[in-house]
């Protein structure tokens, strides 16, 4: 899919292209594919005159080779995006491309970005522009106003995994925690622990991009200091995941003891019944070897009296053992 960004009245508007006439009929500061097909890159290459590099989405890159400046002035940003989906959290690779001094292009000062599925922070800045006129003035402004976006998302993501948190805290403070309970608060917390951490990395690449850009000496007064406070807001998210990791190890080590009282709880029990039936067993054993023949014909009240002690036996320690509430 490719779209264009065109700014008219101080608003961003979008354009879908399906020919590479469409793309002639517009001057865009942003150029978005995703998923891009053979023919929309070759109709980027015919009319931009840009060649979209065979790893742009790759995994495995080098992390120092995601950011560079080619020698023609093109600025090559690879960042990671997050997606909170609650079934299945991730991030997407997202290829930046920033030109603005190459004449050969048709419109300067133009943003390429190429990824393969949308993207959260795309579809805010795409509603914010429209609605704010004067929010967004050139290709550069896009990518600082993406990296702004993409740290409001990750605050917005923290602030759900707190509300989350304080849900699983009441369950797990309540002192009455079945084993079920504790293996759905084991899931919940891993699933948050694995977000938070996917938060953490993305917050770190967003503010190693945005130290590129300010690097590169790309930025006016303006928009350099627009990048100083993203930083500023990307460290005050560091506090917030350092807590929420303390929160998650607390509630990880209160589940894991009360699963450790309810095992001990089994475990009293087999300990209390074993030791009150010794007694029955060790007169058993005594009973059943002191006898010359058949106990029936050699004492009429062997089995009776037998059975009484052993009962009695058993009968005092249980006695015991719940006077001293060994058995609550």
């Amino acid at each position: 899919m490719l779209n264009i960004f065109t700014l008219a009245n101080g608003r961003l508007f979008q354009e879908e292209i399906e020919s590479l006439e469409e793309l002639s009929r517009f001057q865009p500061i942003w150029v978005d594919l995703e998923s891009p097909t053979l023919e929309e890159k070759r109709w980027i290459k015919q009319y931009y005159g840009l060649s979209i590099p065979e790893d742009a989405m790759d995994e495995d890159i080098e992390e120092s080779a995601r950011f560079y400046e080619e020698d023609n002035g093109e600025l090559h940003i690879r960042s990671d995006f997050l997606i909170a989906d609650e079934d299945e959290p991730r991030t997407v690779r997202v290829a930046f491309i920033l030109n603005l001094v190459n004449d050969d292009l048709k419109s300067k000062g133009v943003l390429f970005s190429i990824h393969d599925e949308d993207v959260p922070v795309f579809r805010l800045l795409r509603m914010r522009a429209r609605r704010a006129p004067g929010l967004i003035e050139d290709a550069k402004e896009v990518l600082l106003k993406l990296f702004d976006a993409d740290a409001e998302y990750s605050a917005d993501t923290l602030e759900g995994i707190y509300i989350d948190l304080e849900k699983v805290s009441t369950k797990v403070l309540s002192g009455d925690v079945t084993d079920v309970m504790a293996g759905e608060v084991l899931g919940a917390i891993a699933r948050h622990e694995d977000l938070s951490g996917r938060i953490r990395r993305n917050v770190m690449d967003t503010r190693r991009a945005v130290s590129f850009m300010m690097r590169s000496k790309m930025l006016n007064a303006e928009q350099f200091e627009e990048a100083r406070q993203i930083l500023r807001d990307i460290d005050s998210l560091d506090s917030h995941t350092a807590f929420l990791f303390d929160k998650i190890n607390f509630l990880m080590d209160a589940t894991v003891g009360f699963i450790n009282i309810n095992q001990n709880k089994i475990i009293k029990i087999f300990s209390v019944a074993s030791v009150a039936l010794l007694p029955p067993t060790l007169i058993a054993s005594v009973y059943g070897m002191n006898f010359k023949m058949m106990p029936e014909l050699d004492w009429a009240m062997g089995y009776p009296y037998a059975l009484a002690l052993m009962i009695a036996s058993a009968v005092v320690p249980m006695w015991y053992f719940r006077k001293r509430g060994w058995l609550q």
